[in-house]
């Protein structure tokens, strides 16, 4: 036995379900754990474990997944949620849209995989237990890649009156912006690494993982009373949130968005074949 939660235990031997999570870095993901946990209240014998898969080798890393049977599914993180994309059969329609996937499941024998973006809800649904809803408030939003585009979409469905993007990637920032024109008729905007003036602000980047980061955003420029969310969850309290936090401003943590779509998580990857 290699873990017990809330009674029931997980036993490691030839049948246990197994699942990954792939990103580059890896060692400040919370999700092997978490969602080991819900695989076992769900009564399943299963485990997520973590993978380190650089950008360069991850194509050769998909093509050895079709070929583990018993790998039944993948968390994908940073940086290979939009990568993923063209290693997968079928996507839901909000991951086609966006053109990103955070959970894969295998669907067939041979390795197909069907993919989804859970992010976005993750991050609406820690925000609204937190006391902030969208509704008709103006956003500022740091990163538009895989977490930051679903983030974006979730927040727009909420009913953001106005929202601005901010990447240094000015391409990827712009085809987010375009695709989003396609389905909201909210303000959208190019953004900058100034927030004042905006309700809330969101870091989707990477920024903060590691000591020596810049502040995604300017946070001396927040208003008190704004609000700061952040998608990285080591450190929980990253430097941005800290500064926000010293500003006045509610934050809500990348561990707050993990916990927000954990279940839903699990529930997604153990409906593989």
């Amino acid at each position: 036995m290699l873990l017990a939660h809330a009674g029931r235990h997980l036993e490691l031997d030839g049948s246990v379900r197994l699942f990954g999570v792939v990103g580059d870095p890896i060692a400040q993901v919370k999700s092997p754990g978490g969602i080991t946990a819900q695989f076992l209240l769900r009564g399943a014998n299963a485990l997520l474990v973590p993978l380190h898969v650089p950008p360069d080798g991850f194509p050769q890393f998909m093509a050895a997944a079709r070929e583990i049977r018993n790998l039944a599914g993948l968390v994908i993180t940073v940086p290979h949620k939009i990568a993923v994309v063209p290693h997968l059969a079928s996507l839901t329609p909000r991951a086609r849209f966006l053109g990103a996937a955070n959970i894969i499941r295998r669907i067939a024998p041979d390795g197909g995989w069907h993919g989804d973006l859970s992010d976005g809800e993750g991050m609406r649904h820690a925000l609204t237990a937190a006391g902030f809803s969208p509704q008709g408030k103006r956003l500022l939003l740091a990163g538009a890649g895989g977490a930051g585009s679903a983030i974006a979409l979730a927040l727009l469905e909420a009913g953001a009156a106005e929202l601005a993007v901010h990447d240094t990637n000015t391409a990827r920032r712009d085809a987010l912006l375009a695709r989003l024109r396609e389905h909201s008729g909210a303000r959208l905007a190019v953004g900058s690494a100034d927030p004042a003036g905006f309700d809330l602000a969101v870091n989707a980047t990477p920024m903060g993982m590691r000591p020596e980061d810049p502040l995604p955003l300017d946070a001396a420029r927040l208003a008190p009373g704004a609000w700061a969310a952040d998608v990285v969850t080591l450190p929980a309290r990253t430097p941005f949130l800290e500064a926000a936090a010293a500003r006045g401003c509610a934050t809500v943590p990348g561990t707050a968005m993990f916990a927000a779509q954990a279940g839903y998580v699990a529930d997604f990857l153990l409906a593989a074949s």
